[in-house]
């Protein structure tokens, strides 16, 4: 793990990346945010997670770190113990986790629950979405009371370790470490526009058969109504029992779920 301070006093602040190591959007955006050697007006700690992972190029080595939290520092796995030096550095922070994805393009950021500090920082992030991903937390390191999760964008994209600087500024600009995003900050279609930003809340896993191919037809965020086939496995279409809307829809991003259905709740911002 590694870990960069910036700025005098302890840092309250935090944007950590590399929680898993086939996401390398995360560290890349704060490298390149890093070598602007950027005038912080509060200390920020900077935190590469999981080092092992990303040069071998591997999602984790021994377990999902993003599912081994509060970890022990006596754990069997690299990633148990990862964790638990990983929660003792963020302990009384608010944090930025970046990650991204198989299954949306576009950026969008995910919560324990709407507090707020999600309420004060997330409508000032490049995002249109956020999702409350409620019982859907446990080892995760959004479970922290004050961490904003942000997906970037699909998986090994350049666009995604874009995104991923930009809401590093947006973020540190949120909470009064960054006196501006910077004059080329992306505009999105949020709260930023007056818009709102949507808030969807995890309520369900789609499960996935074990079978050689797979295919979705159903865009995320976009709503299935009930009897309406969202995927299919081997010909064997899922279909909805009720109406939902997908969240992390993907035929291939989980061994053994599509991704989750969800229910709309409001807006934000």
């Amino acid at each position: 793990m590694r870990v960069t301070e910036l700025g005098e006093g302890v840092p309250e602040v935090a944007v950590v990346g590399g929680i898993h190591g086939d996401e390398p959007c995360g560290p890349t955006a704060i490298e390149r945010f890093l070598a602007g050697d950027p005038d912080l007006e509060r200390p920020v700690k900077f935190v590469v997670a999981n080092e092992e992972a990303l040069a071998a190029g591997v999602r984790y080595l021994d377990e999902d770190l993003n599912r081994a939290f509060p970890g022990s520092p006596d754990a069997d796995t690299h990633e148990g113990q990862l964790a638990h030096r990983l929660a003792s550095e963020l302990r009384g922070s608010t944090v930025l986790s970046l990650h991204s994805t198989q299954s949306y393009a576009e950026p969008f950021a995910l919560c324990d629950t709407v507090d707020e500090v999600i309420r004060g920082v997330v409508p000032h992030l490049p995002v249109d979405v956020l999702i409350e991903t409620a019982q859907f937390t446990d080892g995760r390191l959004i479970e922290h009371a004050h961490t904003v999760e942000v997906e970037c964008g699909l998986q090994g994209s350049e666009e995604a370790t874009d995104n991923g600087y930009w809401l590093i500024r947006a973020f540190l600009t949120a909470t009064g470490a960054l006196s501006a995003p910077g004059a080329e900050e992306p505009v999105r279609t949020g709260a930023g526009n007056g818009e709102g930003i949507r808030v969807y809340r995890l309520e369900e896993k789609l499960p996935k058969p074990p079978a050689e191919r797979y295919e979705v037809f159903a865009r995320n965020f976009s709503r299935v109504q009930a009897g309406e086939p969202f995927a299919v496995a081997d010909g064997s279409e899922s279909v909805a029992q009720r109406d939902f809307y997908p969240v992390l829809l993907s035929a291939y991003g989980y061994e053994d779920v599509f991704g989750y259905a969800a229910t709309k709740i409001g807006t934000l911002g």
